[in-house]
């Protein structure tokens, strides 16, 4: 069977070094293998994707697991209300989230008074922005900096290359291409706050019960490329389909997020698993800053390891 008359299976992501898994499923055919054809659609910030999520305009959500549990209990930034049919069915990695700031600040402390950016104040890596800087005597409710909505990742390295804001949280390749350009890279998000979970594949539990074979394509398949990417003689093809797919990417900026995104410590879950003290800490900073407030204290309530 054709690539073209597999069944199709839509992948929402945000734009970023952080979907090589994806783009190596579908450069080396791994997706068609499994017998899926997966068709990858680009989101600008967490409430258009989760609001097109909860109506079903896409399969598979590629997001950080904060998004999942912040809909399913009702925190969410888009006016959706409670999202129990979302949950986490893969994990991806940590985030690979590293506070990224303007060049005139050399220390968290001075942060103090400035605005920081983040996509939603309510919910995916805000959180851990807030705990950084908590962390370092910055009190988000005491008004000791402000903060300021920008989208995802790549509308906050143009606001703060432009010089909107003081701060943010950057990944692959931005952090890169931000300290290429005289930005600094202050800390990595998990030197502060340990194990995290980042990202995973999520669905709609609705749409799983009657598509698990292609939940369980997409996940192997997904596994496959990662295992992949780490074989050390793949590298050459692994930048190459990392530019192809994102072909602003110098040569130079891909190679140096192949360092980042499979360091043997800090890259890419080589099992695609759920880490739990991973999520326990995404349950923790939820208590911490979530409005309403809420203890959650019940990982299992979010994720369905059952389809891989």
């Amino acid at each position: 069977m054709t690539s073209s008359h597999l069944p199709v299976v839509t992948v929402n992501v945000f734009p970023g070094g952080f979907n090589w898994g994806v783009y190596v499923g579908l450069s080396k055919g791994l997706f068609a293998e499994a017998g899926i054809a997966v068709e990858v659609q680009d989101t600008p910030n967490s409430v258009t994707q989760m609001t097109d999520f909860s109506r079903g305009k896409f399969d598979i959500a590629m997001t950080a697991v904060d998004n999942i549990v912040a809909y399913v209990e009702g925190q969410g930034e888009a006016p959706i209300g409670p999202q129990g049919d979302f949950v986490a069915v893969m994990g991806s990695d940590s985030g690979f989230l590293s506070l990224v700031a303007s060049p005139s600040i050399s220390r968290i402390e001075d942060l103090r008074g400035k605005t920081v950016s983040v996509d939603a104040a309510t919910t995916g890596y805000a959180f851990v922005l807030y705990e950084i800087l908590r962390r370092h005597g910055l009190d988000k409710d005491k008004g000791d900096y402000e903060i300021a909505r920008a989208g995802g990742m790549v509308q906050r390295w143009n606001a703060l290359r432009e010089g909107q804001h003081a701060a943010t949280l950057l990944s692959a390749p931005y952090n890169i291409v931000a300290q290429n350009a005289g930005f600094r890279e202050l800390v990595k998000a998990t030197d502060v706050i340990g194990p995290y979970q980042g990202n995973v594949a999520a669905v709609r539990r609705s749409w799983a019960r009657g598509h698990r074979d292609k939940v369980a394509a997409y996940i192997r398949s997904y596994r496959r490329a990662i295992a992949w990417l780490y074989e050390p003689s793949n590298r050459s093809e692994a930048i190459a389909i990392l530019r192809h797919h994102l072909p602003q990417m110098t040569q130079e900026m891909a190679e140096a997020s192949y360092g980042e995104l499979l360091h043997p410590a800090r890259g890419f879950f080589h099992a695609c698993e759920i880490v739990r003290s991973g999520l326990d800490c995404v349950l923790e900073l939820r208590s911490r800053y979530g409005l309403p407030k809420k203890q959650l204290n019940d990982p299992d309530k979010y994720c369905d390891l059952g389809f891989g």
